[in-house]
Protein backbone atom coordinates (compact mmCIF):
# COMPACT_ATOMS: atom_id res chain seq x y z
CA UNK A 1 0.00 0.00 0.00
CA UNK A 2 1.58 3.34 -0.79
CA UNK A 3 2.11 6.21 1.34
CA UNK A 4 0.05 8.62 -0.79
CA UNK A 5 -1.88 9.69 2.12
CA UNK A 6 1.30 10.85 4.08
CA UNK A 7 2.47 12.61 1.30
CA UNK A 8 -0.31 14.36 0.56
CA UNK A 9 -1.40 15.87 4.29
CA UNK A 10 2.73 16.37 4.22
CA UNK A 11 2.73 18.97 1.48
CA UNK A 12 -0.25 20.28 2.07
CA UNK A 13 0.90 21.13 5.51
CA UNK A 14 4.25 22.71 3.80
CA UNK A 15 1.95 24.53 1.39
CA UNK A 16 0.06 26.22 4.16
CA UNK A 17 3.31 26.54 6.32
CA UNK A 18 6.18 27.97 3.65
CA UNK A 19 3.60 30.25 1.48
CA UNK A 20 2.07 31.85 4.94
CA UNK A 21 5.54 34.10 4.79
CA UNK A 22 3.18 36.66 5.91
CA UNK A 23 0.18 34.95 7.11
CA UNK A 24 0.62 32.92 10.41
CA UNK A 25 -2.56 34.10 11.45
CA UNK A 26 -4.01 31.93 8.79
CA UNK A 27 -1.90 29.12 9.38
CA UNK A 28 -3.07 29.12 13.28
CA UNK A 29 -6.67 28.86 12.32
CA UNK A 30 -6.16 26.92 8.67
CA UNK A 31 -8.51 29.23 7.31
CA UNK A 32 -7.80 29.61 3.63
CA UNK A 33 -5.81 27.80 0.41
CA UNK A 34 -2.48 28.86 -1.30
CA UNK A 35 -1.78 31.57 1.46
CA UNK A 36 1.48 32.74 -0.78
CA UNK A 37 -1.05 35.03 -2.46
CA UNK A 38 -0.33 37.16 0.61
CA UNK A 39 3.57 37.15 0.95
CA UNK A 40 4.71 40.45 0.24
CA UNK A 41 6.45 40.41 -2.69
CA UNK A 42 9.03 43.00 -3.32
CA UNK A 43 12.74 43.99 -0.99
CA UNK A 44 11.20 47.88 -1.12
CA UNK A 45 8.34 47.19 0.74
CA UNK A 46 9.70 44.35 3.09
CA UNK A 47 12.07 46.70 4.06
CA UNK A 48 9.30 48.70 5.11
CA UNK A 49 7.28 46.90 7.71
CA UNK A 50 6.24 44.63 4.43
CA UNK A 51 3.95 48.06 4.10
CA UNK A 52 3.21 49.82 0.71
CA UNK A 53 -0.37 50.14 0.14
CA UNK A 54 -0.10 53.67 0.74
CA UNK A 55 2.57 53.94 -1.83
CA UNK A 56 1.67 52.35 -4.79
CA UNK A 57 4.31 54.31 -7.09
CA UNK A 58 5.88 51.77 -8.94
CA UNK A 59 5.15 48.12 -10.81
CA UNK A 60 4.77 46.56 -7.16
CA UNK A 61 1.53 48.65 -7.09
CA UNK A 62 -0.30 45.61 -8.98
CA UNK A 63 -0.03 43.59 -5.73
CA UNK A 64 -0.57 46.24 -3.21
CA UNK A 65 -3.15 48.51 -4.80
CA UNK A 66 -3.63 48.28 -8.54
CA UNK A 67 -5.46 51.59 -8.43
CA UNK A 68 -2.00 53.14 -7.68
CA UNK A 69 -0.95 52.41 -11.50
CA UNK A 70 -3.18 55.23 -12.42
CA UNK A 71 -0.65 57.60 -11.51
CA UNK A 72 2.04 56.40 -13.07
CA UNK A 73 3.63 56.38 -16.65
CA UNK A 74 6.63 55.00 -18.34
CA UNK A 75 7.81 51.26 -18.52
CA UNK A 76 9.03 49.08 -15.27
CA UNK A 77 10.05 45.83 -15.00
CA UNK A 78 11.53 43.75 -12.19
CA UNK A 79 12.44 40.41 -10.67
CA UNK A 80 12.77 39.42 -6.82
CA UNK A 81 14.19 36.16 -5.10
CA UNK A 82 14.42 35.25 -1.84
CA UNK A 83 15.23 31.98 -0.23
CA UNK A 84 12.38 31.39 1.77
CA UNK A 85 11.71 30.53 5.48
CA UNK A 86 15.71 29.87 5.80
CA UNK A 87 15.37 29.26 10.06
CA UNK A 88 13.82 25.68 8.19
CA UNK A 89 17.39 25.00 6.40
CA UNK A 90 15.42 23.89 3.34
CA UNK A 91 17.58 24.37 0.31
CA UNK A 92 14.61 23.81 -2.41
CA UNK A 93 12.51 25.98 -0.65
CA UNK A 94 12.52 29.47 -3.01
CA UNK A 95 9.88 32.54 -3.99
CA UNK A 96 10.12 34.33 -7.17
CA UNK A 97 8.50 37.21 -8.27
CA UNK A 98 8.49 39.01 -11.81
CA UNK A 99 6.31 41.52 -13.28
CA UNK A 100 5.51 44.35 -15.87
CA UNK A 101 3.75 47.54 -16.08
CA UNK A 102 3.53 50.17 -19.61
CA UNK A 103 1.55 53.01 -19.98
CA UNK A 104 -0.73 52.90 -22.89
CA UNK A 105 -1.89 56.34 -23.95
CA UNK A 106 -4.91 54.95 -25.52
CA UNK A 107 -6.55 53.33 -23.16
CA UNK A 108 -5.63 56.35 -20.91
CA UNK A 109 -4.01 54.08 -17.99
CA UNK A 110 -1.07 52.01 -17.36
CA UNK A 111 -1.49 48.27 -17.16
CA UNK A 112 1.08 45.82 -15.48
CA UNK A 113 1.39 41.69 -15.13
CA UNK A 114 3.15 39.41 -12.78
CA UNK A 115 3.88 36.01 -11.48
CA UNK A 116 4.11 34.88 -8.46
CA UNK A 117 6.26 31.39 -7.74
CA UNK A 118 6.57 28.95 -4.83
CA UNK A 119 8.94 26.17 -5.00
CA UNK A 120 8.33 23.87 -1.99
CA UNK A 121 10.78 21.37 -3.64
CA UNK A 122 11.12 18.30 -4.49
CA UNK A 123 9.24 14.81 -2.72
CA UNK A 124 9.83 10.88 -2.61
CA UNK A 125 7.12 8.73 -3.25
CA UNK A 126 7.38 5.12 -1.70
CA UNK A 127 5.58 1.98 -0.69
CA UNK A 128 4.82 0.48 2.95
CA UNK A 129 6.45 -2.66 2.33
CA UNK A 130 9.48 -1.40 0.30
CA UNK A 131 11.06 1.83 1.07
CA UNK A 132 12.55 1.87 -2.69
CA UNK A 133 11.96 4.94 -4.49
CA UNK A 134 8.94 4.57 -6.74
CA UNK A 135 8.44 7.88 -7.94
CA UNK A 136 9.26 11.86 -7.51
CA UNK A 137 7.85 15.07 -7.82
CA UNK A 138 8.16 18.73 -7.41
CA UNK A 139 5.65 20.66 -5.62
CA UNK A 140 4.87 24.32 -6.34
CA UNK A 141 2.43 27.33 -6.45
CA UNK A 142 2.20 29.59 -8.93
CA UNK A 143 -0.47 32.82 -9.96
CA UNK A 144 -0.08 35.24 -12.92
CA UNK A 145 -1.84 38.31 -12.63
CA UNK A 146 -2.95 40.84 -14.97
CA UNK A 147 -4.25 44.01 -14.17
CA UNK A 148 -4.22 47.87 -14.33
CA UNK A 149 -5.12 51.39 -13.05
CA UNK A 150 -6.94 54.36 -14.87
CA UNK A 151 -8.21 57.88 -13.21
CA UNK A 152 -11.47 58.84 -12.33
CA UNK A 153 -10.37 62.21 -10.94
CA UNK A 154 -7.35 63.93 -11.06
CA UNK A 155 -6.71 62.93 -7.50
CA UNK A 156 -8.57 59.46 -7.28
CA UNK A 157 -8.15 55.92 -9.56
CA UNK A 158 -9.16 52.86 -9.57
CA UNK A 159 -7.83 48.94 -10.68
CA UNK A 160 -8.92 45.75 -11.33
CA UNK A 161 -6.63 42.66 -11.51
CA UNK A 162 -7.91 39.27 -12.66
CA UNK A 163 -5.40 36.29 -12.04
CA UNK A 164 -4.87 32.30 -12.83
CA UNK A 165 -3.98 30.08 -9.77
CA UNK A 166 -2.56 26.81 -9.94
CA UNK A 167 -1.40 24.71 -6.45
CA UNK A 168 0.31 21.86 -7.67
CA UNK A 169 0.95 19.67 -4.26
CA UNK A 170 1.29 16.15 -5.56
CA UNK A 171 0.16 14.59 -8.63
CA UNK A 172 -1.64 11.42 -5.89
CA UNK A 173 -5.03 11.97 -3.93
CA UNK A 174 -5.36 10.06 -0.96
CA UNK A 175 -5.85 6.40 0.02
CA UNK A 176 -9.66 6.65 -0.03
CA UNK A 177 -10.26 9.74 -1.83
CA UNK A 178 -10.54 10.39 -6.11
CA UNK A 179 -9.08 13.62 -7.24
CA UNK A 180 -5.04 14.73 -6.93
CA UNK A 181 -3.59 17.23 -4.46
CA UNK A 182 -3.65 19.95 -7.83
CA UNK A 183 -5.97 22.39 -7.57
CA UNK A 184 -6.60 25.43 -10.56
CA UNK A 185 -9.02 28.80 -9.90
CA UNK A 186 -8.84 32.16 -10.98
CA UNK A 187 -9.25 35.63 -8.54
CA UNK A 188 -9.94 38.63 -9.07
CA UNK A 189 -8.65 42.65 -7.05
CA UNK A 190 -10.70 45.52 -6.57
CA UNK A 191 -8.66 48.62 -5.85
CA UNK A 192 -9.01 52.74 -5.53
CA UNK A 193 -6.58 54.82 -4.67
CA UNK A 194 -5.91 58.69 -4.00
CA UNK A 195 -2.74 61.12 -4.40
CA UNK A 196 -2.79 64.54 -3.84
CA UNK A 197 -1.51 66.28 -7.16
CA UNK A 198 0.24 69.63 -5.32
CA UNK A 199 1.05 69.50 -1.85
CA UNK A 200 -1.64 69.71 0.85
CA UNK A 201 0.55 71.86 2.82
CA UNK A 202 4.12 73.95 2.65
CA UNK A 203 6.10 75.14 5.45
CA UNK A 204 9.30 77.38 4.74
CA UNK A 205 9.86 75.40 1.26
CA UNK A 206 9.19 72.10 2.86
CA UNK A 207 6.07 70.30 0.53
CA UNK A 208 3.97 67.97 2.10
CA UNK A 209 2.24 65.25 0.21
CA UNK A 210 -0.68 62.18 1.53
CA UNK A 211 -1.49 59.28 -0.54
CA UNK A 212 -3.79 56.03 0.22
CA UNK A 213 -6.25 53.33 -0.59
CA UNK A 214 -8.11 50.74 -0.41
CA UNK A 215 -7.43 47.31 -1.81
CA UNK A 216 -10.09 44.70 -1.83
CA UNK A 217 -7.76 41.13 -2.99
CA UNK A 218 -8.42 37.82 -3.96
CA UNK A 219 -12.17 37.51 -4.53
CA UNK A 220 -13.23 34.14 -6.31
CA UNK A 221 -13.99 30.73 -5.87
CA UNK A 222 -12.62 28.18 -3.21
CA UNK A 223 -9.70 25.94 -3.63
CA UNK A 224 -11.19 22.12 -4.74
CA UNK A 225 -8.47 19.64 -4.30
CA UNK A 226 -10.28 16.37 -3.96
CA UNK A 227 -14.08 17.32 -4.15
CA UNK A 228 -16.16 20.22 -3.07
CA UNK A 229 -17.50 19.52 -0.20
CA UNK A 230 -13.98 19.67 1.44
CA UNK A 231 -12.84 22.97 -1.00
CA UNK A 232 -11.39 25.95 1.49
CA UNK A 233 -12.05 29.52 0.37
CA UNK A 234 -9.52 31.75 -1.16
CA UNK A 235 -7.15 34.20 1.41
CA UNK A 236 -9.44 37.31 0.80
CA UNK A 237 -8.03 40.63 2.16
CA UNK A 238 -9.01 43.82 2.99
CA UNK A 239 -5.77 46.64 2.82
CA UNK A 240 -6.17 50.13 3.96
CA UNK A 241 -2.49 51.52 3.16
CA UNK A 242 -1.52 55.75 3.90
CA UNK A 243 1.48 57.50 3.40
CA UNK A 244 2.40 61.05 4.06
CA UNK A 245 5.91 62.14 2.01
CA UNK A 246 7.79 65.08 3.55
CA UNK A 247 9.81 66.80 0.67
CA UNK A 248 12.36 69.40 2.42
CA UNK A 249 14.11 70.03 -1.35
CA UNK A 250 14.82 68.81 -4.60
CA UNK A 251 17.59 66.50 -3.43
CA UNK A 252 15.49 64.64 -0.41
CA UNK A 253 12.25 63.01 0.95
CA UNK A 254 10.91 60.73 3.78
CA UNK A 255 8.36 59.06 3.58
CA UNK A 256 6.01 57.27 6.44
CA UNK A 257 3.77 54.89 5.22
CA UNK A 258 1.67 52.46 7.57
CA UNK A 259 -0.66 49.51 5.94
CA UNK A 260 -3.74 47.54 8.04
CA UNK A 261 -4.54 44.49 6.39
CA UNK A 262 -7.26 41.35 7.64
CA UNK A 263 -8.02 38.02 5.90
CA UNK A 264 -11.77 38.15 5.32
CA UNK A 265 -12.51 34.18 5.53
CA UNK A 266 -14.90 32.69 8.22
CA UNK A 267 -15.12 29.39 9.20
CA UNK A 268 -17.54 27.91 11.97
CA UNK A 269 -17.85 24.23 13.56
CA UNK A 270 -20.53 22.42 14.80
CA UNK A 271 -20.74 22.63 18.94
CA UNK A 272 -21.78 18.87 20.19
CA UNK A 273 -21.26 19.77 23.56
CA UNK A 274 -22.24 23.37 23.15
CA UNK A 275 -19.31 24.55 25.14
CA UNK A 276 -17.61 27.19 22.85
CA UNK A 277 -14.93 24.83 21.77
CA UNK A 278 -13.39 22.72 19.10
CA UNK A 279 -12.46 18.82 20.00
CA UNK A 280 -13.23 16.77 17.37
CA UNK A 281 -13.07 13.53 19.81
CA UNK A 282 -16.69 14.91 21.30
CA UNK A 283 -18.07 15.39 17.87
CA UNK A 284 -17.47 18.77 16.89
CA UNK A 285 -16.71 19.19 13.33
CA UNK A 286 -15.68 21.52 11.14
CA UNK A 287 -18.44 23.25 9.27
CA UNK A 288 -17.95 24.54 5.00
CA UNK A 289 -16.47 28.47 5.25
CA UNK A 290 -18.49 30.89 4.78
CA UNK A 291 -18.97 31.64 0.77
CA UNK A 292 -18.52 34.89 -1.00
CA UNK A 293 -19.78 37.38 -0.82
CA UNK A 294 -21.48 36.66 2.55
CA UNK A 295 -18.00 35.95 4.25
CA UNK A 296 -16.72 39.72 3.41
CA UNK A 297 -19.42 40.83 6.17
CA UNK A 298 -19.68 37.75 8.57
CA UNK A 299 -15.59 37.88 8.95
CA UNK A 300 -16.08 40.95 11.21
CA UNK A 301 -18.12 39.01 13.06
CA UNK A 302 -16.44 36.22 14.65
CA UNK A 303 -15.56 37.24 18.23
CA UNK A 304 -12.16 38.86 17.78
CA UNK A 305 -13.38 42.18 16.88
CA UNK A 306 -9.98 44.24 15.36
CA UNK A 307 -7.81 41.50 16.71
CA UNK A 308 -7.03 39.83 13.06
CA UNK A 309 -5.68 42.86 11.45
CA UNK A 310 -2.18 43.25 11.00
CA UNK A 311 -0.27 46.18 11.21
CA UNK A 312 2.69 47.31 8.43
CA UNK A 313 4.66 50.53 9.06
CA UNK A 314 7.88 51.53 8.12
CA UNK A 315 9.91 54.84 6.57
CA UNK A 316 11.63 55.43 3.45
CA UNK A 317 14.78 57.85 3.15
CA UNK A 318 15.62 58.58 -0.48
CA UNK A 319 18.31 61.08 -1.96
CA UNK A 320 18.71 62.26 -4.78
CA UNK A 321 17.04 63.80 -7.88
CA UNK A 322 16.08 61.30 -9.88
CA UNK A 323 16.21 59.18 -6.74
CA UNK A 324 20.04 57.30 -6.11
CA UNK A 325 19.84 56.26 -2.73
CA UNK A 326 17.05 55.26 -0.53
CA UNK A 327 17.19 53.59 3.40
CA UNK A 328 13.85 51.64 5.17
CA UNK A 329 12.93 50.94 8.40
CA UNK A 330 10.00 49.24 9.67
CA UNK A 331 8.13 46.90 11.74
CA UNK A 332 5.16 44.50 11.56
CA UNK A 333 3.02 43.53 14.06
CA UNK A 334 0.19 40.75 14.80
CA UNK A 335 -1.95 39.82 17.70
CA UNK A 336 -0.04 37.15 19.76
CA UNK A 337 -3.67 34.59 19.28
CA UNK A 338 -4.07 35.50 16.07
CA UNK A 339 0.01 34.68 14.47
CA UNK A 340 2.08 37.02 16.94
CA UNK A 341 4.20 37.76 13.77
CA UNK A 342 6.49 40.87 15.64
CA UNK A 343 9.42 41.81 13.72
CA UNK A 344 11.88 44.91 12.63
CA UNK A 345 12.44 45.24 8.44
CA UNK A 346 15.42 46.73 7.01
CA UNK A 347 16.25 47.21 3.70
CA UNK A 348 17.83 49.82 1.09
CA UNK A 349 18.27 50.53 -2.49
CA UNK A 350 19.89 51.85 -5.36
CA UNK A 351 18.90 53.68 -8.45
CA UNK A 352 21.53 54.39 -11.30
CA UNK A 353 20.03 55.76 -14.37
CA UNK A 354 16.77 53.07 -15.70
CA UNK A 355 18.69 50.36 -13.17
CA UNK A 356 17.76 49.97 -9.57
CA UNK A 357 18.54 47.43 -6.92
CA UNK A 358 16.73 46.70 -2.98
CA UNK A 359 17.28 44.45 -0.76
CA UNK A 360 15.37 43.92 2.59
CA UNK A 361 16.01 41.75 5.46
CA UNK A 362 13.90 40.69 8.07
CA UNK A 363 15.07 41.00 12.21
CA UNK A 364 12.85 39.34 14.90
CA UNK A 365 12.06 40.93 18.12
CA UNK A 366 14.37 39.76 20.72
CA UNK A 367 12.67 36.83 22.18
CA UNK A 368 10.96 35.84 19.63
CA UNK A 369 10.95 33.07 17.02
CA UNK A 370 9.75 32.84 13.42
CA UNK A 371 10.70 30.98 10.83
CA UNK A 372 10.62 34.86 8.84
CA UNK A 373 13.83 35.76 11.10
CA UNK A 374 16.70 36.73 8.75
CA UNK A 375 14.92 36.33 5.56
CA UNK A 376 16.49 38.36 2.59
CA UNK A 377 14.69 39.57 -0.68
CA UNK A 378 16.64 40.80 -3.20
CA UNK A 379 14.97 42.66 -6.38
CA UNK A 380 16.44 43.92 -9.52
CA UNK A 381 14.55 46.48 -11.65
CA UNK A 382 14.62 48.47 -14.76
CA UNK A 383 12.81 51.04 -15.89
CA UNK A 384 12.35 54.02 -18.95
CA UNK A 385 10.25 57.02 -19.48
CA UNK A 386 8.41 58.08 -16.29
CA UNK A 387 11.83 58.05 -13.92
CA UNK A 388 11.51 58.74 -10.45
CA UNK A 389 12.22 62.35 -9.48
CA UNK A 390 11.98 63.79 -5.67
CA UNK A 391 10.79 67.34 -7.61
CA UNK A 392 7.35 67.22 -6.52
CA UNK A 393 6.44 70.11 -8.45
CA UNK A 394 7.67 68.58 -12.01
CA UNK A 395 5.83 67.72 -14.60
CA UNK A 396 4.65 63.75 -14.48
CA UNK A 397 7.04 62.62 -17.24
CA UNK A 398 5.86 60.06 -20.28
CA UNK A 399 7.99 57.73 -22.42
CA UNK A 400 9.52 60.47 -24.44
CA UNK A 401 10.66 61.80 -21.28
CA UNK A 402 13.97 60.05 -20.12
CA UNK A 403 15.71 62.35 -17.92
Amino acid sequence: MNHIKNHYFKLFSLAIMFGVFSVQSVLSQGESAVPFLLISPDARASGMGESGGGIADNVDAIFWNPAGLAFQTGDEVSITHSNWLPQFGFNDLFYDYANYKTYVEDWGGTVAGSITYLNLGEFIRTSSEDPTEIGRWKAYEVAVTGGGGWKVLDNLGVGINLRYIRSALSPFGTENEQGTGIANTVSFDLATFYKSENPIYTYDDIRFKVAGGLNLSNLGPKVTYIDEAQADPLPTSLRLGLSLEVIPDEFNSITYNVDFSRVLVRRRFFDANNDGKYNSDDGDRVLPPDALPKSLFTAWGDGTGLRKITTGMGLEYWYGSPRLIALRFGWFYEDPSYGNRNFLTFGAGLRYDMYGFDFSYISVVKGDFSPLAETLRFTLLMRWGGLESINANAEPETKDNNN
